[in-house]
């Protein structure tokens, strides 16, 4: 019989209760020469399959299947037939290239972007993100991949009260947005952008919808976000996962019109301690699998378990993504 997916090992995962993370299929036996229309079928065909295997790793990685271009990437994204999330209220600059397919965050590659849930800083964020390596990076450039309730319980067992005070405050995030898009800054989305309207009134509607409070600057404008939660619950797994951006607002967060540590507060609005906050994206370092990127790379993250970040690296690199509901 012919299997189109057959579960594999690469040197990077790591094991958690037993189960591979993150999990990697590549095609099976007879299905290697099988071009992009037999995996878009198979993905559909094998979808509760395909979902139960993402539940359970919280990743999944496509490795050595024909997907070469971004439109390819994209028939891959629309087979899995979940629904499309705008990318309303995020702070990286993107620009669409087909379809549903974004460019990832557009900062410049000597620079890395922290850990984070995609969007946790917003109330409406995805719950899957897939990516797709269309040019693999010359050196460095990789995704790193945590579970979030490893982080949850690591963080809880060390500093049970900065935690606690954290389940009951919630954080408060601030950011200041320029007019247009700086590509030079990993936070760099203008409010143009970032609420997709030339119209300052529109641009306010789209913010109060987010639950996110605007205060117009002579060149730009202030983002106000919070009290919102920083510890969630994930239902569908039973347990509690550390979903929010603190670390990577408090240590990435800059540019030459944001200042990180005020970018991130608890929801009162009283400053984080700084040493915590270290340590706790030195947990994050520990946790984290960071599988080099190769060519036709396809990775599906369940937001709801992972935080990914991205390393430094050498061009080139061209890693697209896609956001889902």
């Amino acid at each position: 019989m012919l299997q189109t997916f057959v579960e594999s090992s690469i040197p990077h995962q790591k094991l958690y209760s037993g189960a591979p993370f993150p999990l990697v299929l590549t095609p099976g036996q007879g299905a290697q020469s099988l071009g992009l229309s037999h995996l878009t079928q198979s993905i559909k065909a094998h979808k509760p399959w395909l979902q139960s295997l993402l539940h359970r790793a919280g990743a999944v990685l496509l490795r050595d299947f024909p997907v070469t271009t971004a439109s390819d990437f994209n028939d891959v994204v629309e087979a899995f037939g979940f629904a499309e999330l705008p990318y309303v209220g995020g702070a990286a600059p993107r620009t669409k290239v087909v379809g549903r397919v974004f460019t990832s965050n557009e900062s410049p590659p000597d620079q890395k972007i922290p850990f984070h849930h995609e969007m946790a800083q917003v109330p409406e964020f995805p719950s899957k993100l897939f990516f797709f390596c269309e040019v693999e990076p010359g050196t460095g450039g990789e995704t790193p991949i945590v579970l979030s309730h490893i982080v949850y319980e690591r963080m809880k067992a060390k500093y049970p009260e900065f935690v606690q005070r954290l389940e009951e405050r919630g954080l408060m995030y601030t950011r200041v947005l320029g007019e247009d898009d700086d590509p030079s800054s990993p936070i760099g989305r203008g409010w143009k952008s970032t609420f997709l309207t030339q119209d300052k009134t529109t641009a306010e509607k789209r913010a109060a919808q987010l639950g996110m409070k605007l205060e117009w600057m002579e060149d730009g404008v202030k983002t106000i976000m919070g009290p919102i939660p920083a510890v969630k619950y994930d239902e569908s797994r039973q347990r509690k996962i550390w979903f929010n951006s603190m670390v990577a607002a408090y240590t990435g967060w800059e540019d030459a019109r944001n200042d990180p540590v005020k970018a991130v507060t608890f929801g009162d609005g009283q400053p984080l301690p700084a040493d915590i906050i270290y340590d706790c994206l030195k947990i994050l370092e520990e946790e984290c699998v960071a599988v080099p990127w190769q060519k036709g790379d396809v990775l599906l993250l369940d937001n709801w378990a992972v935080l990914h970040s991205r390393r430094p690296f050498d061009p080139p690199r061209r890693v697209l993504a896609s956001l889902c509901k």
